[in-house]
C-alpha cells in the first residue's frame, strides 16, 4: 500500500508538473505570433495596395514630381519583395522586413510633402478619400505591430523564464523570437528644435 501511494503521488507530481510547464502555453503563444504577425503583414499589403491609387491620381496633376512617384513606386516594389512567414522570424529577417517598409515610409512622406504644392490636387475628392485611406491604416499598422509586440513578449517570457522554459528546454528547444527595433535611434532620441 505504502508503495501504491508514492506510485500515486509520484505520477501526481509529474502530471502537475508538466500541466504547469507550457505544454500548451507555448504552442498557443507560438500560434499567436503567428496570428499577429499575419495581421502585420496584412496591413502593410493594404497601404501596399493603396499606393498605385494613389500614385494615379497624383500623376494626374503633378507631372514634373515624376521622380517622387518613380521613389514612391521603387520603395514599394521593394517592400513587396520582402516578406517571410512567422516561422522564419529571426533579426536578419526582421531588419530587412523594417528597413523595406521604412523606404516606403520615407518615399511617402516626400510624396505627401510634394503635393502641397498643388491645391487642385488636395481638394480632389479621391485624393481626399486616399489620404484619409492610408492614414487610417498606418494607424492600423501601428496596431497590428503594437499587438505583435505584446504577442512576442508573451512569447518569449513562456520560453525563457520557469517553469515553462523547462518544458521549452526539455522538449521544444524554441527560441526567442525578434522584436520591431527602432530605425535610426540616435535620431529619434535628439531632442527637437523649435524656431519661431
Amino acid at each position: 500500500m505504502k508503495k501504491y501511494m508514492i506510485n500515486l503521488f509520484l505520477i501526481s507530481f509529474v502530471a502537475m508538473l508538466l500541466s504547469s510547464c507550457g505544454m500548451q502555453s507555448i504552442p498557443t503563444a507560438a500560434n499567436d505570433v503567428e496570428a499577429k504577425w499575419a495581421e502585420v503583414q496584412n496591413q502593410y499589403k493594404r497601404r501596399s495596395d493603396l499606393i498605385p491609387n494613389l500614385v494615379e491620381i497624383v500623376k494626374g496633376y503633378a507631372k514634373h514630381e515624376q521622380e517622387t512617384l518613380t521613389k514612391v513606386i521603387e520603395a514599394r516594389a521593394s517592400a513587396t519583395k520582402v516578406t517571410f512567414n512567422a516561422n522564419q522570424l529571426t533579426e536578419e529577417n526582421m531588419k530587412a522586413f523594417q528597413k523595406a517598409q521604412a523606404q516606403v515610409s520615407s518615399a511617402l512622406s516626400r510624396l505627401m510633402v510634394s503635393v502641397e504644392k498643388y491645391p487642385d490636387l488636395k481638394a480632389n475628392e479621391n485624393f481626399k478619400e486616399l489620404q484619409n485611406q492610408l492614414e487610417g491604416t498606418e494607424n492600423r499598422i501601428t496596431v497590428a505591430r503594437n499587438r505583435y509586440i505584446e504577442s512576442i513578449q508573451e512569447f518569449n517570457n513562456l520560453i525563457t523564464v520557469p517553469p515553462t522554459s523547462w518544458y521549452n528546454g526539455m522538449l521544444l528547444h524554441l527560441t526567442k523570437k525578434p522584436q520591431f527595433q527602432v530605425e535610426n535611434l540616435e535620431e529619434v532620441q535628439k531632442a527637437p528644435s523649435v524656431k519661431f
